[in-house]
């Protein structure tokens, strides 16, 4: 037996079983917003097609043909009351041919809840991904009272994945389009669906298109490059032009930007990237190489028009917070990839559960605040920056003293090698 071999049959023994992937895991020592609501949750594949857009595949330096966009996403909702909770989502590796099979608590096709209004979030994976990549979040915040839709970004996706062209023009085309799908959604689900108050959640090059969504247009050198998006129709999201001023959108209320892809690239500078206007929380991994630390702090420094955070996962790479647990099945070699997919989902430092765990407490804390006005979460982010500098210090009915500096939300000795600052409009 390979070592790979072996591996994949050790985490196959500690899940019980071959099928065992769950997404809805939360460990005994997760930060308290972390934990499922109290909401039945049911899930949906839902097909919309936007119609006449450009086929950025097969443009040429003459022609510019145009096609019917169609888009999968999967919606969690909270379902009727007695809706028996746990399901499965089929869906495939990395490799976009090795079948998987995941496990939650979303009833599939259950019928919605039958009262209430629900705001909606949107959450938008890397190049390449799918829509399962984040379902942890998806399950997770629907649980509390959120309508969430994960995308399958045409021409991203492990199955489809194409020119990266393609990527850098639809990502945050494609958010608002789904988001008015969802406006104009014709049943059950669409009437508790509220899409006044709108969060997006990108991951990496759904991190790019959040951000240019929320007012962060790109650079004109980025709309030349030769290995981006062909005869610069890039240029529709250029910063100052009145096509990017045409996608803001005042339904959008805030941000979520994990490992945020483009800064390192040269799609943004301070300028461009001053232009963000949505409060937005980034979280990425201090050693992020592929959106490049560095980078990602960048956007946090230069995005001087909106409040922000930047939640830091100190020694992780760019598989911080946003991927799934990876499944079982990764833990071997498959022949068309020249790494084994485990590394796709995992970080070799942090535990992917423990960081699921604390991203679904940030942006439940996040999202209430800004999409609900609960002002009674303003305290999870008033943090000192250094998680491993806090001090437990509580008096004999548990109560904190003057000298108490642990963050909030975190039980004892749990809050470490995290970082967390914050920077007003205008600082």
């Amino acid at each position: 037996m390979s070592r790979y071999r072996f591996l994949a049959a050790l985490a196959v023994l500690a899940s019980g079983t071959a099928q065992a992937n769950p997404i809805d895991q939360v460990r005994p020592d997760a930060p308290e917003l972390a934990q499922f609501g109290t909401l039945p949750i049911g899930v949906r594949t839902l097909e919309f097609t936007n119609p006449d857009q450009i086929d950025v595949l097969s443009v040429t330096d003459d022609a510019v043909p145009r096609y019917d966009r169609a888009l999968t996403v999967e919606v969690w909702y909270p379902a009727a009351e007695g809706t028996v909770p746990g399901g499965t989502y089929d869906t495939v590796l990395r490799d976009g041919q090795t079948p998987v099979t995941l496990t939650g608590r979303a009833a599939r096709d259950a019928e919605p809840a039958t009262d209430g209004s629900y705001p909606l979030i949107v959450i938008s994976h890397g190049y390449p991904g799918n829509r399962f990549l984040m379902s942890h979040l998806g399950e997770n915040l629907a649980s509390k009272g959120y309508v969430t839709l994960a995308i399958d970004h045409r021409d991203s996706t492990y199955s489809d994945q194409a020119a990266f062209g393609s990527t850098l023009l639809y990502r945050p085309l494609d958010q608002r389009f789904v988001i008015d799908q969802m406006e104009a959604l014709e049943s059950a689900l669409g009437a508790i669906t509220d899409t006044s108050a709108v969060g997006v959640i990108g991951y990496s090059m759904g991190g790019y298109g959040a951000l240019v969504f929320g007012g962060a247009g790109v650079t004109e050198a980025s709309t030349e490059y030769s290995w981006g998006t062909p005869n610069g129709l890039l240029s529709q999201h250029l910063s100052g032009s009145e096509s990017h001023a045409a996608l803001m959108d005042d339904r959008v209320k805030a941000l979520i930007a994990i490992g945020p892809w483009g800064r390192n690239a040269g799609f943004w500078d301070a300028n461009t990237l001053a232009g963000l206007s949505k409060p937005t929380l980034i979280m990425a991994g201090g050693s992020d190489d592929v959106s490049v630390y560095g980078a990602i702090r960048s956007i946090f420094e230069e995005a001087r028009g909106t409040d922000r955070h930047l939640l830091t996962f100190n020694h992780a790479n760019h598989n911080a917070a946003a991927p799934m647990p990876a499944p079982a099945e990764s833990w071997e070699p498959v022949e068309t990839l020249d790494f084994v997919p485990f590394e796709h989902y995992a970080d070799p430092v942090w535990d992917t559960v423990r960081m699921n765990n604390i991203a679904q407490h940030f942006a439940t804390a996040f999202f209430d605040l800004h999409l609900r006005g609960d002002v009674s979460r303003r305290p999870y982010f008033d943090l000192i920056p250094e998680a491993d500098a806090g001090v437990l210090a509580l008096d004999e009915e548990a109560l904190p003293t003057d000298d108490h500096t642990y963050w909030t939300g975190f039980p004892p000795r749990t809050a470490r090698g995290l970082r967390f600052e914050t920077l007003t409009e205008g600082n």
